[in-house]
């Protein structure tokens, strides 16, 4: 099958060489040149343009967007509908919000044009494991898209889930799940550092990897990390960011009344990663002086 793949980044330039080994026709662009040059030497015919790439493709032509959500994906595909004709297909397969996925798909139909949202789950593993996909749209535009979704995706690994919107939804559900997971695995691992009983945390990571409850790739990639950082992760820095993902989670969730509060916490908790002195704990240690007499602890300024 051809297909014209836009965003060649980490992500992107995997899922070029996925399809290109199983024998796809791929017409690549991004912006680095780079990128573009090395999708050719894994098997891509290269474009210089979106205009460029449109050209390459015959109707009816399949276009697959894999750049950072927001107004990259925004432009990419205002530019798309411009050059596309009826019957050609767009899959916006980045981070989009599911709301702004309803409206790009609605402005495609307008046109005549076909659209596919598609929430990707794998990062840097897809290449050799396969991607998550979970697709939003109609039932005939998924089965004509149907063997790239096969060749990206692991065994039972992709789906409908739902029309235009919901592959988004379900990826920014995932994502907020996955901030969740993570908060828990890293209280759990603090408290077993923090202990006197001098813990091999990445034994202790594979131990649980085998028969028990929580046994996760994830947990797998705990003992990996602890292997390759060793047991203080000295080298990695107490940041955390965030896709932006779990925000939009909050935000439904407030909208409809639907209560959150692990999600919440483990997104407000990315927040606090980032303060280098939470003037909040300051206020609080103020206050508790002020009103029970508490000890307080002087800030240490320039090692006096």
């Amino acid at each position: 099958m051809k297909l014209g793949l836009i965003g060649l980044g980490k992500m992107g330039g995997n899922m070029v060489k996925r399809l290109i080994n199983n024998r796809h026709e791929i017409v690549a662009f991004d912006l680095n040149k780079d990128n573009v040059n090395q999708a050719v030497v894994d098997g891509a015919e290269g474009a210089e343009s979106i205009e460029d790439l449109v050209k390459k493709l015959s109707p009816p032509r399949n276009v697959w967007v894999m750049v950072p959500h927001g107004e990259p994906t925004e432009k990419t595909i205002s530019k798309l509908i411009e050059l596309l004709d009826k019957n050609d297909l767009i899959v916006d397969g980045g981070n989009s919000n599911y709301k702004g996925s309803m409206k790009n798909a609605e402005r495609c139909h307008q046109k005549g044009i076909k659209f596919i949202d598609c929430g990707v789950s794998g990062g840097i593993w897809g290449l050799k494991i396969g991607y998550n996909l979970m697709i939003g749209g109609q039932e005939a535009d998924y089965k004509r898209m149907e063997p790239i979704f096969k060749t990206l995706a692991p065994e039972n690994g992709y789906a409908l889930v739902g029309k235009n919107g919901a592959g988004h939804f379900v990826k920014m559900i995932h994502n907020a799940l996955e901030y969740v997971m993570l908060e828990g695995m890293g209280e759990a691992f603090e408290c077993m550092y923090r202990s006197d009983f001098n813990i091999n945390l990445q034994q202790v990571a594979s131990l649980w990897n085998n028969g028990s409850v929580v046994r996760s790739w994830l947990m797998e990639l705990a003992a990996k990390a602890f292997k390759e950082e060793k047991n203080d992760l000295e080298k990695i820095a107490p940041f955390v960011d965030d896709s932006g993902t779990a925000r939009w989670t909050t935000d439904y969730a407030v909208e409809n009344a639907v209560p959150v509060p692990t999600i919440t916490m483990s997104l407000y908790k990315r927040f606090a990663s980032r303060l280098d002195e939470p003037f909040s704990d300051k206020v609080i240690a103020a206050l508790r002086n002020q009103f029970g007499g508490h000890a307080m602890k002087e800030e240490l300024v320039h090692g006096k």
